[in-house]
């Protein structure tokens, strides 16, 4: 899908070096580590400081370039990666979904999601769903389904994190230079930039278009920032997740109503509309909008028109995720625009009424406006389906017993194993082995693998960790005043051969960081064990208004800095995809400790999965499906309590035991090799299980044949009948 760009960037290169250009607006590099390497070559200090190809090249100087040319070593390797970006980004080229279904010329899956974790270079992400749905999109284009996104260009992204020496959260807001960024301005028929406009009470907000590339597909992404705009209005797509109520109204209107504008500016005329998340629901009310128009007026058929063509995924059952607005905010908003076109905006917000019949109204709930308006709902593991289903069972027929499916989460797998790993893998399974596997769920070849040769990979992408975490501490706490004796001991206290686990993830209550702190003595007892030591590494970021997240940050760093457990846990700072990586590849256990079943899926563990690390985790989100008792550990049991407290109790009682009695025994027996045999049996049979069933690759092959397909399967049989 070819959509025109303007060029921003000042970036001067050879003619014989030219594909760079194209190269370094395309995030296949972020999952190709063939076209990172090249880019690290250029300029191994620049990639270095910036990995991000676009602002790296803008500072390449002219006499560099000379010497890149006469050297055969990095044109061969220029030439090499520059065949394989090509025929990867082939539109002609077969792919899975071309292969299964033929080229449908009319087929388009627009997905809309408010926040895209492609790479950390590029900040318009919070956390799991923002990563979740940059899988879903670099897998949507592996598969090369014919696919394009839709989101929000945020000027200042989401917070940086600083902690500081009392251990509070500060909260940092850069103003990003998008001309420094692998995104450009999308250009219009004339090459100028494309401007779309939105209605809002008395006036018109205008957003500029963007594209990124995510490998075969484009990802549109909008912008209010811009001269057109009221300096009120050009906050809009300022920071991702305000927290102003009526800004955030505002924001999601952009992107429902505005992505929808902008697809039409391009003549893309969805057939199946994937709402990821309800932020993006008020497009179904734009659509409802043009189809008034085309028939002069409100049909009855309109609204089921509008679901036939449209599927809706839910990715969490905690009631504070689902975006609601009150009602009069959105009668603001809603009701000159809507009026205009015959609609009832009492209807519409009737539409996005979240209690059971019979009950005042007394929130607009976007997931409710949704589900009413989607065919297809669905959550993100199959216990999370089984509650999505229960919370919102009043919204659909009663004897509709599962109202809610589900497709269970996965990662991208190219973007997330480690290179060690990887070459391992590569040498004993085949250099296309991860094409093979995504189809055939195949990988016990794994166990014929030499347990040291596993191990030596995982203790060298543990070792990478290890000096991650040592830079990233002295800077802190270089920051904080420390000496430079206390540098010196600061970079030295991370201990490979320690069984390290790794906690990192939003810092949401419910997901319970401080769990495994319930009970300090046993807790001292572990990481002070001189024979079989423990040390923790910790990372997330507690929203701007969750103060109790940002007191459990605190509380957790003040821990870190006690005379006890100094140089035992270790909180990194500034958690971003580069973090998390770096930790999922890194460390020996996986900590997952959600109150059940508040964690809708939990990529993070998948991550780890793939990496041979070990998830210890509540059975709840993902694990239940994973775990068989030989592939990882699991605390307490797959249940529920009344009580919070008593609930924090026995977890807190099944998670101390389990440490004490498996984890820690298990890891540190080992044979004459010094290799933990028991320990890497079961990293080899976590690889086999996760990797293949736990991947974006099989999760965007269930969209396409539970969601997608039947979308359009039943599109082309009334189009036929008529």
């Amino acid at each position: 899908m070819q959509i025109s760009c303007l060029k921003v960037a000042d970036i001067e290169l050879p003619r014989e070096l030219s594909g760079l250009y194209e190269l370094a607006y395309n995030f296949w590099w972020s999952w190709s580590p063939r076209a990172r390497r090249l880019f690290n070559t250029i300029d191994p200090v620049g990639w270095s400081e910036y990995h991000n190809p676009v602002q790296m090249l803008i500072n390449v100087d002219a006499q560099q370039w000379e010497n890149l040319l006469q050297s055969d070593t990095f044109m061969g390797s220029y030439h090499s990666v520059m065949k394989e970006f090509e025929e990867y980004v082939d539109p002609e080229g077969a792919t899975w979904y071309s292969n299964r279904y033929g080229r449908q010329e009319g087929d388009l899956i627009a997905y809309f999601s408010s926040e895209y974790g492609l790479h950390e270079c590029f900040n318009i992400y919070s956390g799991g769903l923002g990563v979740l749905s940059g899988d879903h999109c670099k897998s949507a284009s592996d598969l090369g389904l014919p696919f394009v996104a839709v989101g929000l260009l945020y000027r200042r992204g989401y917070f940086r994190q600083a902690v500081d020496a009392d251990g509070r959260q500060q909260h940092i807001y850069p103003k990003y230079d998008f001309s420094r960024l692998p995104v450009r301005p999308a250009a219009g028929p004339t090459q100028r930039p494309v401007i779309i406009d939105v209605d809002m009470p008395g006036r018109r907000v205008f957003a500029k278009v963007w594209v990124a590339r995510v490998g075969r597909i484009p990802l549109l992404l909008l912008d209010t920032d811009i001269p057109q705009n009221d300096p009120a209005d050009r906050p809009i797509s300022g920071l991702l997740y305000v927290r102003g109520r009526e800004m955030r109204l505002a924001q999601e209107i952009v992107l429902g109503v505005g992505g929808t504008r902008a697809l039409r500016e391009f003549e893309l005329e969805p057939t199946v509309w994937h709402l990821n998340e309800g932020h993006s629901a008020f497009l179904q009310l734009e659509r409802m909008v043009r189809m008034s128009q085309a028939d002069h007026g409100p049909k009855p058929e309109h609204l089921e028109d509008l679901r036939r063509s449209s599927v809706f995924t839910t990715h969490t059952p905690v009631p504070a995720g689902n975006e609601q607005f009150d009602p009069n905010l959105v009668r603001k908003y809603l009701h000159g625009w809507v009026d205009r076109h015959g609609l009832d905006v009492e209807q519409i917000i009737g539409m996005g009424k979240g209690e059971p019949e019979g009950t005042h109204q007394t929130v607009f709930n976007l997931t409710a406006l949704a589900i009413r308006t989607a065919a297809r709902a669905n959550g993100v593991s199959k216990l999370h389906g089984h509650v999505s289903s229960e919370m919102w069972s009043h919204l659909y027929p009663s004897d509709q017993e599962e109202p809610v499916s589900s497709i269970t989460n996965g990662i991208h797998t190219h973007t997330w194993l480690g290179s060690e790993l990887l070459e391992v893998f590569n040498r004993h399974l085949g250099l296309n082995w991860m094409d093979r596997v995504d189809v055939d769920h195949d990988m016990e070849a794994v166990h014929e693998i030499d347990d040291e040769e596993v191990w030596q990979a995982h203790q060298t992408q543990k070792e990478r960790l290890a000096r991650f975490v040592r830079v990233r501490m002295r800077e802190q706490f270089a920051r904080h005043g420390c000496s430079s004796d206390e540098l010196r001991e600061i970079s030295e206290q991370f201990k490979p051969d320690r069984l390290t686990i790794g906690f990192a993830r939003r810092f949401a209550t419910y997901k319970r960081a401080d769990l495994f702190f319930r009970d300090m003595h046993r807790v001292r007892a572990l990481m002070a064990n001189r024979d079989m030591p423990v040390q923790i590494v910790i990372a997330g970021k507690a929203h701007p208004a969750d103060h109790p997240g940002q007191e459990l940050i605190q509380h957790i760093y003040q821990l870190s800095q006690s005379s006890s457990l100094r140089g035992r846990i270790f909180f990194i700072e500034d958690y971003d995809m580069r973090v998390g990586r770096v930790l999922v590849q890194g460390v020996d256990v996986w900590l997952n400790t959600p109150r059940r079943p508040m964690e809708a899926s939990g990529t993070s563990g998948q991550k780890a999965a793939a990496n041979g690390c070990l998830n210890l985790s509540i059975l709840d989100g993902w694990w239940p499906e994973a775990y068989d008792g030989h592939n990882g550990f699991a605390i307490g049991e797959a249940r529920e309590y009344d009580d919070p407290e008593t609930h924090d109790r026995e977890d807190s009682l099944a998670l101390y035991e389990v440490l004490e009695q498996s984890v820690v025994p298990t890891y540190y027996d080992r044979d004459e090799r010094d290799v933990p045999k028991r320990w890497v049996e079961m990293m080899k049979n976590s690889i086999a299980k996760c990797l293949p069933l736990f991947s974006t690759a099989r999760m965007v092959r269930d969209y396409t044949t539970q969601a997608y397909r039947p979308v359009l399967e039943d599109v082309e049989k009334r189009t036929t009948k008529v």
